[in-house]
């Protein structure tokens, strides 16, 4: 097993911890917690999977994600409330993981012959669009519209990876410094409360 797909499975099963909390938050039941929490970790990678045309999607030929997620479940309504105590874990985390869905969305996006740009789009998709599906089945804003500095992450992001292609990094550095500055932008960004300017009507 290759660092690349542990951290992705990591990142998966953080993905659906934050979609279950979310569920209980809004009183839902555990089938319901379990269906969130198994869009929130699929959903992007998903739609870049359809988007891109490809098949089988991702997550139906490698049963270990369905089986990460579900895993989740039982683990997330154990721990319940002590989540709490592990949140910058979980905020580490969760940073690595959209770095690793932005990866492996670019790298797929460019495997099938995709320009720079819409690879990088493609990556951000992988991304945060689970994440939006969550806040909307919720019946929530979704996070990446109103707060945070989160999409734009993963952009940045993705342009340092293409970059390193460009120039030839090994792909160990390539990924370490990709996920290394889209882990610095989200924790500065949180620490110093910033975000992109708002909409005025």
């Amino acid at each position: 097993m290759d660092i690349i797909y542990l951290l992705d499975l990591i990142g998966t099963f953080v993905f659906a911890i934050s979609g279950i909390r979310l569920a209980a938050r809004t009183d839902m039941d555990v089938f319901g917690g379990a269906v969130i929490g198994f869009v929130t970790a699929i959903g992007g990678g998903t739609v870049r999977d359809l988007l891109l045309n490809s098949h089988p999607i991702t997550w139906m030929a490698d049963m270990t994600y369905p089986m990460v997620i579900l895993a989740a479940v039982p683990f997330t309504f154990l721990m319940g409330k002590k989540l709490n105590n592990f949140s910058k874990t979980l905020f580490i985390f969760d940073t690595i993981g959209i770095a690793m869905f932005t990866i492996i969305g670019m790298e797929k996006a460019l495997s099938f012959g995709l320009n720079p740009f819409m690879a990088g789009t493609m990556g951000m998709i992988s991304a945060v669009v689970g994440g939006v599906i969550r806040d909307v089945l919720c019946r929530e804003v979704p996070l990446i519209f109103r707060k945070e500095i989160y999409a734009t992450a993963c952009l940045l992001g993705a342009v340092v990876f293409y970059l390193g292609l460009q120039i030839n990094l090994p792909d160990n550095l390539n990924y370490l410094l990709t996920t290394g500055v889209i882990i610095t932008i989200r924790t500065v960004s949180v620490k110093k409360s910033l975000s992109l300017p708002k909409m005025k009507a």
